[in-house]
């Protein structure tokens, strides 16, 4: 047993490190029940692998149910529950080891096995273990606590103990998902216990003694790999004798007489509920402005979604941006979510919603929507945010962005109807200076002009003689709109082209997005509604295409949350983008009819070739309510190469990379994200649905991009199938 830092504190160590093996190769042995895995893992421990790991079925299906798009993971072998085998060496070797491990586990009872050598197929895999924590969690929808995380018993004891275990269980009324580290017999669950009441939590107190006798009698620890803590040391005296605990509390007082070194910890233990955050625990329902519809409707209850797993630091993909580029903890999702818990518990001060420090750690944010599917919980810090927001600023003078970009669709309605005017005005040294400063926007960022022209409605034959179940609607959205018309036209004629029939709709409409980010939310509902009432009375059901990705999210998303409606439900069911839309489809109209697509700050190619290539700018809030594999298969049917994909935010997420104070995150981030791709391959074309993406691609790509500008994939799709 450790001290726990209850003698000294650890200022260096000297680390005896291990060569990293050439390869590796998984095995993965699945298993009627976590029982029979458990009575498998000592002989696959035995053969000396790197590690044996468990997971079980529950887990599997949270991570399959998770929010967002549906996250890829390699097909397992039949059972319900599974160990992950890993064996390391030389190639050769690694495939004659996994080969005899495979055949070990089929021996100690696998229903079935896989030997798995690709690199990507084994990290997959890998994740799905190491998000177990997260996942566990919330494993069919029901929250679950630690408390019994690792406990650990002799290997060959695991299978025995797990019995008990199981039947412990369900001896209190309790659930929860097992993993581990079978290999070493140390076992983790969260689980379904009730905190939120004192009955519930003298009984969450009755079970972890049971559980503590219960590993004791199989000759376990209690504390298998993180320690005891204050949580399970007045559990010590059911595994320790008197006189050991009194030789424990004598040295404690020889190295630390004046009881410095955290206190209440292994000798004089604080008891078992003491430390409970119970005013966390408590529901925070009242006036909220989102449903939290998964949460039951309580803000705390979201909040806690955040169980410390930290893979919002990890790098890769599209979480944490603003921690990618700051590295301060405090501008984590995790390190967001733990301030929220101290806001809601008084912890920062008793000001609640007007919390500054809650303000200060969510200004960074960048909204991304990442940590939504991204987050093995599910933690959505975009929709917390904008919560807050609402809350703060609530009947209080907001900030001038939140009243020149969070109003934008308002003020682009009126700058639409004289657009030479107010470019020119624009254009203007001294009157553009002005604008930012007033509307609280960084002096170093360039306003867009707006286009001279509106949408041009473009109907060919091929539109006009579509059957009637091949109809769609284009969602018309401010940002294309007033900065990018020709999209809607691009994507009319390729719609057609693919023989669909189009119409065009959103005149007067707005999905509430910039609303939605500044935490307007009250607008943003009322926005919403009408738009929402509208779209569903609408099309018969019929397909609507959202051409900027940050809209189709929040049509698709937020209005379920915000509004939760069955209108809401049913319109977001209708939203598509134009990748999904042409799924499986196959040009079919006359193009010979269509107008040629302008050529304006791009190179035409009539057809997509073998040398074809795309460097692919993903908007975050499609890759977390959409996700991004319709494109890719389309891009990957007209025999295009997806060069590179930058995961990362592009950094101007719409009105933050324009906030006075956030210019610097804002470009780090889009160093991290795609600057790099731009200066390594300079043929391909640059692909970018969302506006900001591809105005932050132009305002800081420079000399990277040289003569090519970014494109919408409708933009794309026309030249080549003009």
């Amino acid at each position: 047993m450790g001290s726990e830092g209850t003698l000294g504190q650890v200022v260096g160590a000297t680390l005896d490190l291990v060569p990293l093996p050439a390869a590796r190769a998984l095995v993965v042995a699945g298993f009627a029940d976590i029982v029979a895995a458990a009575g498998a893992a000592p002989h696959l421990a035995s053969i000396g692998p790197l590690t044996v790991e468990a997971m079980g079925a529950d887990l599997i299906a949270a991570f399959d149910t998770g929010a967002g798009p549906r996250h890829y993971r390699p097909a397992l072998p039949a059972g319900e529950a599974w160990l992950l085998v890993e064996v390391g060496g030389t190639v050769e070797q690694c495939l004659d080891l996994a080969q005899g491990a495979a055949l070990v586990a089929t021996e100690a009872g696998a229903v079935e096995t896989r030997v798995i050598t690709g690199v990507d197929e084994q990290r997959a895999l890998w994740r799905l273990r190491e998000q177990g924590t997260g996942l566990a969690a919330r494993a069919g929808g029901v929250e679950r606590w630690p408390g019994w995380e690792d406990a650990a018993v002799p290997p060959d004891r695991l299978a025995a103990y797990l019995t008990d275990f199981t039947a412990l269980l369900r001896e209190h009324g309790r659930s929860g998902s097992i993993y581990g580290h079978f290999g070493e017999g140390c076992v983790h669950v969260r689980l379904d216990h009730d905190l939120l009441s004192p009955a519930g939590r003298a009984e969450y107190a009755r079970f972890q003694q049971a559980a503590a006798d219960l590993v004791v009698a199989h000759r376990g620890s209690l504390s298998g790999e993180h320690g005891d803590g204050r949580h399970r040391s007045e559990l010590l005296r059911r595994m320790y004798s008197p006189h050991i605990l009194d030789a424990f509390a004598a040295v404690k007082a020889v190295f630390d007489p004046d009881n410095l070194f955290n206190p209440g910890l292994i000798v004089d233990p604080v008891p078992l509920s003491r430390d409970l955050r119970l005013e966390v625990v408590r529901p925070h329902r009242s006036g909220l402005a989102f449903a939290y519809a998964d949460d039951g409707g309580d803000f705390a209850k979201a909040a806690r979604r955040c169980v410390g797993v930290g893979a919002c630091r990890a790098g890769g993909g599209g979480m944490c941006p603003s921690y990618q580029a700051t590295l301060d903890e405090r501008h984590s999702t995790r390190g967001r979510a733990r301030v929220l818990f101290e806001m809601l518990d008084g912890a920062l001060s008793d000001d609640g919603w007007r919390s500054d420090e809650a303000l200060g750690a969510l200004d960074l944010c960048l909204m991304c929507k990442a940590c939504s599917s991204e987050c093995p919980t599910s933690v959505d810090m975009a929709t917390y945010k904008a919560e807050f927001l609402h809350h703060h600023y609530r009947r209080r003078l907001r900030p001038r962005a939140h009243l020149s970009m969070g109003w934008l669709p308002v003020w682009l309605a009126a700058a639409r109807r004289f657009p030479r005017l107010a470019n020119a005005a624009l254009r203007s040294p001294g009157l553009s200076a002005t604008a930012k400063r007033l509307g609280g926007i960084d002096p170093r960022r360039d306003l867009p002009l707006l286009a001279s022209a509106p949408v041009r409605r473009r109907v060919g034959r091929a539109a006009r003689t579509s059957p009637g179940d091949h109809r769609v609607i284009i969602w018309l959205d401010t940002f294309t709109r007033s900065f990018s018309p020709e999209v809607v036209t691009d994507a009319e004629a390729v719609l057609s082209a693919f023989g669909l029939n189009v119409e065009l709709a959103g005149v007067g409409m707005c999905c509430g997005l910039t609303w939605l980010s500044t935490g307007q939310l009250t607008v943003a509902r009322a926005v919403l509604a009408k738009t929402v009432a509208a779209l569903d009375a609408s099309g018969d059901g019929c397909p609507i295409v959202v051409l900027e990705p940050s809209c189709a999210a929040a049509l698709r998303d937020d209005a379920v949350k915000l509004l939760d409606s069955d209108a809401a439900s049913r319109v977001a069911r209708r939203i598509v983008s134009l990748a999904e839309v042409l799924a499986d489809r196959e040009v079919t109209g006359d193009r010979s009819s269509q107008r040629e697509p302008s050529h304006r700050g791009g190179r035409h190619r009539s057809t997509p070739s073998a040398g074809d290539r795309v460097i692919a700018q993903f908007h975050c809030h499609q890759r977390a309510t959409a996700g991004t594999q319709a494109d890719r298969d389309l891009l990957h049917r007209l025999g295009v190469d997806v060069a590179s994909v930058a995961e990362g935010c592009c950094g101007l997420a719409g009105n933050f990379g324009f906030e006075a104070g956030h210019f610097e995150v804002s470009q780090t981030c889009a160093e991290q994200s795609f600057l790099p791709y731009l200066s390594c391959d300079g043929d391909a074309e640059v692909l970018a649905d969302g506006f900001s993406c591809r105005l932050q691609i132009e305002q800081l790509g420079g000399d990277a991009l040289g003569v090519r500008r970014p494109v919408h994939l409708a933009t794309l799709l026309r030249r080549w199938l003009t």
